[in-house]
């Protein structure tokens, strides 16, 4: 029942932590690669990055205390810890707040939170348990390796300490407490080497690289086979979401979207007309009209171009499947929604036959 992960009031003192958090640490920066592979979902590639979810870049937070002690760990020892200081409300009749070490930073994936860390790449509709025993698993390969080095030692404070120092130099790159949404986030983390896996087939890709297969045989906890099976059935389940999605949108634009276009273009024909007749030249109309017919045109155009994707889609084998559903089916996709975005943007409201975005985010 002791949390190992508790920093006590002298967390520069307390060997006890400094060795758990390094050997999270290590684990996190020596196979971040599986960790993300261990979200990776067609769903998490809309999330990640976008509305409070973290990036794809795989990073940790420490706060300002611990990072500072993590820093004089690389030096060669730690020998203080940064106080909080106060939170000030302004308010005089109010006592100053101690002010949080860890902070709470929601654009990192990997956070220390107080006295625990929080791993918050996990889609909404996934299960935990594959990050869970991905987690448990590479923490215990790092808490294994110092455990044999402390073990074989005759002077087990030492080398706890030339561990921990040692780690803390190797892995200074994937500490990181900045605003991880930034343009400029991503280009330092290139420049530090950090994995920046955008896509979930390229994610699953790295599930069968060597370093990932050993520490889940050594542990016993997947064998060679069963991951290779594992990681197919991530290929295939990527490959039906995206064909059903794909299909939905075909369906959509064709059948829902398409006709209601070239109804309004009717509509608006026959008004130019009925104005000209009348003797009356509407600039407004005319151009509305003309930007309608483009649009129609465009999204007939992309519809096509779907249906064609869908189809040479298919492929041997999952993985080369996934990918041609990414590269084909996702931008095809992405050229019948920007038509229909910005049709449902002119079309008649009492004609167009999906909830709108105005509907959706502002009419209760």
């Amino acid at each position: 029942g002791i949390n190992l992960l508790d920093p006590g009031h002298t967390p520069h003192d307390n060997e006890v932590f400094l060795v758990t958090l390094m050997c999270v640490v290590r684990a996190v920066a020596k196979y971040s690669k599986l960790l993300r592979a261990s979200v990776a979902s067609p769903a998490n590639d809309h999330r990640l990055g976008a509305n409070e979810a973290p990036p794809a870049i795989i990073s940790i937070f420490l706060g300002d205390q611990l990072q500072d002690i993590v820093d004089q760990l690389a030096k060669g020892g730690a020998k203080s810890s940064k106080k909080g200081g106060e939170i000030k409300l302004g308010v005089s009749s109010l006592p100053p707040l101690p002010k949080d070490n860890t902070d709470r930073n929601r654009t990192s994936p990997f956070a220390f939170t107080g006295n625990k860390f929080e791993f918050r790449m996990a889609g909404s509709s996934q299960s935990t348990s594959g990050p869970n025993f991905v987690l448990n698993t590479i923490v215990a390969e790092t808490m294994s390796e110092m455990a044999d080095a402390l073990e074989k030692s005759k002077e087990v404070n030492k080398t706890a300490q030339k561990l921990i120092s040692d780690w803390a130099k190797e892995h200074a790159s994937i500490l990181f407490n900045g605003d991880n949404y930034s343009d400029a986030w991503e280009k330092e983390a290139a420049k530090r080497g950090l994995p920046n896996i955008k896509n979930t087939v390229d994610s699953l890709a790295t599930i069968m690289e060597k370093e990932n297969v050993e520490v889940l045989k050594k542990h016993k906890v997947l064998s060679k086979g069963e991951l290779a099976a594992r990681t197919e059935i991530l290929y295939e389940f990527y490959v039906n979401c995206i064909t059903i999605e794909g299909r939905c949108a075909l369906n959509m634009a064709s059948r829902d979207i398409l006709p209601v276009a070239i109804e309004y273009a009717g509509r608006l024909a026959s008004t130019v007309a009925s104005l000209k007749e009348a003797g009356v030249t509407s600039k407004g109309a005319t151009a509305c009209l003309k930007k309608v017919t483009v649009l129609v045109d465009e999204l007939e155009a992309a519809i096509g171009d779907l249906a064609e994707a869908i189809e040479k889609s298919e492929a041997d084998g999952a993985a080369k499947h996934a990918a041609k559903c990414r590269d084909l089916i996702i931008p095809a996709m992405n050229k019948v929604r920007a038509a229909a975005d910005e049709l449902e943007m002119i079309v008649d409201a009492d004609l167009w036959p999906l909830p709108t975005y105005a509907e959706m985010l502002y009419v209760r």
